[in-house]
């Protein structure tokens, strides 16, 4: 096995390393390593799907290429071609991270072809892995001959040492620095088929879920017990506090046995997470936005760290901006056009790095943090780390000047002039500008000392000390002269939270109706899950930020009862099911389809992992002084014999309503049971019960209905599915079985219709087309007005239908 080492574009440094055993071209297909399984961890290798899970590598700035399918295929009908090569490594490139084990040996095997007239008669072909930043390695190697499909076919080894969190494939021709200079050489068109690589599959991932009561019921910090979160950064957007975090469950794999997870590892971090209140109590999962990494919405970054977003008006255009720290080295942003997205990337290059003017002698340029004032104009905050070693001992402990204030462009996404020191005291990273009563207030996290920051010294007098968060007000958030110093606004978490809570910490500051609220991090649930030790896996919390008649601010005290509630529960409506105040030994994942309560842009969650025993819970929820008829939730049985109780005020409470699972398994359907005595201000517990060791089912949605205190309406509801012409139409029909004329109301996911005065015994009918072939198990609503006794009366019901393939 080969590993080189590459010249690098501006921004990155290339490696090399010790490397397992490479078996050339050529070797015998029987050689085929001992430690592999009959298993080809490659998908699509045969292009018969067209281009899926393939595209050009892009793991060097120059790198470029067009990918394409082509007829032309050694076997099958399909293959790739790819054309407009700007570098030798300008290849097709398949992302294997997670699948390939450090240690394992695989087969690879692929086919090969060039035709390009004025190339060389023959010509050599890697495969390659790239192992992230400057580490590639050539697997396998083949000499073709111009005109003929050659064969890769060899074997690797991948050492035990090498680091295989980021693991991607692909093909190219031998490196040279100037391929340009004969391209018919080094950067002629070839054609790729039959690629395999056969070798032991990744062992089944550790559960990250987290069976322990990590929020206890009655505590509001840490904000959610199901993951963890780190870097918070609030924005209040519509009546909600959206919190944006460093998604330090990535790497989070605790021992099937001990529980323990090995320590974070935040280079394997490149995804945000994205959670929401409208109370601040009970958070709505929202699932992680891929910034970075290969299939990420930046793939030119390789991490996401320290979030940062804000909204602005852009060309008549309400968008928003999530900025984030690209490892140390670099900071970049991303676009949405709401804050749950879709995300998109305007540039093609990290927004802050080294070409950024001012930030020369910033160490770390990371930890962007954004900021528009009253006036519209947009600033970033940026930087930390180390100070410059040319400045005195004393002056790199107490002012290490490292970290740097910019104006954003009005796109948003560029600066204009140049970044303006900001020497804040003992300053070390995680700078967050905010704006009160006029005023522009700074805060940042205190740096530890030690040879970076000048060696042996002694803060001055009132300076913060080791982890702490200090803070600076000014008239202008492009002056911070050390004078603007105001104190210490945080001291380090440990203080409150105990062993194994300490270290630095990342803080925003928002305001939500009327009042300012302070975030931060501490590893309170990873403490929780472990007892007194933690791998420093964090979690968000709140609290109150309140401030002195002359504008300082009050020392925050970090607590876990955390922050008021500010409004109650509304229960009267479809909400996320994977909105928690608390829980207990569930997870979340992405499925597909819309969100249920903030529709086709948001990414729809559902809970999942749901054991005998497990329960999620709402804080004050408020079913009024008539109270709740009925509880509605869209489930997807996975066991036969489960239920859901519905409890109040804790988890072992009276239970207000039981609602069996018996939907045909693996659908999604709709079920709903009355509620009895339900009035008032409560919390709210959904308990979980059936068969031990199995998982029970999955949830989207809740929705609870008020009880009206009206007679209803007698009609008989029924919907099923009918075949016509190889489509799936959605028949509905609801019979009046008033004695005087009604108005009924079909509605569907596929239309709605409405009836006026439809006679007493008559059908209101209609038959929708779902234009598709198979449509999934769903339900039908029917609202049906009209009067007894002279009051004006409305009746829902909800019909069930099952899942239809129409055969053709």
């Amino acid at each position: 096995m080969k590993q080189r080492m590459r010249r690098a574009t501006r921004g990155r440094v290339a490696a090399l390393a010790t490397v397992g055993l490479m078996l050339a071209a050529g070797f015998g297909a029987g050689a085929a390593p001992v430690q592999a399984a009959d298993t080809n961890l490659v998908v699509n290798g045969g292009f018969e799907e067209g281009l899926v899970n393939w595209f050009v590598n892009n793991g060097n700035a120059a790198d470029g290429a067009q990918l394409s399918a082509t007829s032309d295929a050694y076997s099958g009908s399909s293959a790739a071609i790819v054309t407009s090569r700007t570098t030798t490594g300008s290849g097709p490139m398949q992302d294997l991270s997670g699948k390939v084990q450090a240690g394992q040996a695989y087969a690879l095997t692929a086919r090969i072809k060039y035709e390009n007239p004025n190339g060389p008669a023959t010509k050599q072909f890697f495969a390659t892995m790239h192992y992230g930043g400057g580490t590639y390695t050539n697997l396998v190697s083949v000499t073709a001959t111009k005109g003929q499909w050659a064969q890769f076919n060899g074997t690797f080894t991948i050492p035990t040492g090498q680091s295989v969190s980021t693991a991607r494939l692909f093909f190219e021709t031998p490196w040279t620095a100037t391929p340009s200079t004969d391209p018919d050489l080094h950067l002629m068109d070839f054609k790729l088929d039959d690629v395999s690589v056969v070798g032991a599959a990744p062992p089944a991932p550790a559960s990250k879920t987290i069976e322990v009561v990590g929020k206890l019921p009655g505590e509001h910090n840490p904000l959610i017990g199901h993951k963890f979160g780190a870097d918070g950064f609030g924005l209040v957007h519509d009546g909600r506090v959206y919190m944006y975090m460093t998604n330090d469950t990535q790497g989070y794999a605790p021992d099937p046995v001990t529980g323990v997870s090995p320590g974070i590892n935040y280079g394997n971090i490149n995804q945000i997470t994205v959670i929401s209140s409208e109370d601040l109590v009970n958070w709505t999962d929202h699932g992680e936005i891929q910034v970075a990494g290969p299939n990420g919405v930046a793939p030119f970054t390789g991490n996401s760290w320290a979030p940062g977003i804000t909204k602005k008006v852009v060309n008549g255009v309400e968008k928003f901006f999530l900025y984030y720290a690209n490892g140390g080295g670099s900071s970049n942003v991303i676009t949405g056009a709401s804050p749950l997205g879709p995300w998109t990337s305007e540039r093609t290059s990290t927004l802050i790095d080294g070409r950024t003017p001012g930030a020369e002698a910033v160490a770390w340029k990371f930890d962007p943090a954004p900021f528009v004032d009253d006036d519209g104009q947009p600033y970033l905050i940026f930087g930390g780390g180390p100070a410059a070693t040319s400045m005195p001992p004393a002056e790199r402990f107490n002012n290490p000047k490292n970290i740097r204030s910019i104006e954003l462009g009005d796109d948003m996404v560029s600066t204009e002039g140049s970044a303006a020191v900001v020497d804040a005291p003992v300053a070390f990273e995680a700078g967050h500008v905010f704006k009160r009563e006029g005023k522009y207030y700074f805060s940042y996290s205190s740096h530890f000392g030690g040879n970076d920051f000048g060696g042996n010294q002694q803060p001055l007098p009132g300076y913060p000390g080791g982890g702490q968060i200090g803070y600076m007000i000014s008239d202008s958030p492009m002056s911070w002269p050390k004078e603007a110093y105001a104190g210490v606004l945080f001291p380090n978490q440990s203080q409150f939270f105990g062993s194994g809570t300490g270290g630095n910490n990342h803080q925003s500051v928002f305001e939500f109706e009327g009042k300012y609220y302070f975030t931060y991090h501490a590893p309170t649930l990873n403490k929780r899950i472990n007892g007194n030790t933690t791998q420093g896996y964090r979690s968000p919390h709140i609290q109150e930020l309140s401030f002195n008649a002359d504008g300082t601010i009050q020392q925050v005290v970090g607590t876990y009862a955390g922050v008021d509630q500010v409004r109650n529960f509304d229960p009267y409506r479809v909400f996320e099911a994977e909105t928690f105040g608390w829980s207990k030994g569930v997870a979340t994942t992405k499925v597909d389809g819309s969100s249920p309560q903030f529709g086709g842009a948001a990414p729809n969650l559902v809970v999942r992992d749901i054991d005998n025993g497990d329960w999620t819970a709402l804080s004050s929820v408020n079913f009024g002084d008539n109270g709740a008829q009925s509880v509605t939730a869209k489930v997807r049985a996975l066991a036969t014999g489960a239920q859901i109780q519905v409890r109040l005020d804790d988890v072992n409470g009276p239970v207000v309503s039981t609602i069996p699972v018996d939907t045909p398994s693996g659908q999604w359907a709709e079920v709903t049971a009355e509620l009895e005595g339900v009035t008032g201000v409560h919390d709210v517990y959904f308990t979980y019960t059936g068969p031990a060791g199995a998982d029970l089912f999955e949830i989207d949605s809740w929705a609870f209905a008020a009880a009206t205190g009206q007679p209803e309406l007698p009609v008989t509801v029924t919907a099923e599915t009918r075949c016509v012409g190889g489509k799936a139409y959605l028949a509905v029909q609801a019979r009046n079985d008033h004695d005087a004329p009604v108005g009924i109301a079909l509605e569907t996911s596929y239309g709605q219709r409405s009836f006026t005065a439809v006679a007493a015994g008559a059908n209101a009918y209609q038959s929708f087309n779902t234009r598709a072939a198979s449509v999934p198990a769903g339900s039908a609503t029917v609202r049906v007005t009209g009067a007894i006794g002279g009051q004006d009366v409305t009746t829902v019901r909800t019909v069930q239908y099952p899942a239809s393939t129409c055969g053709g």
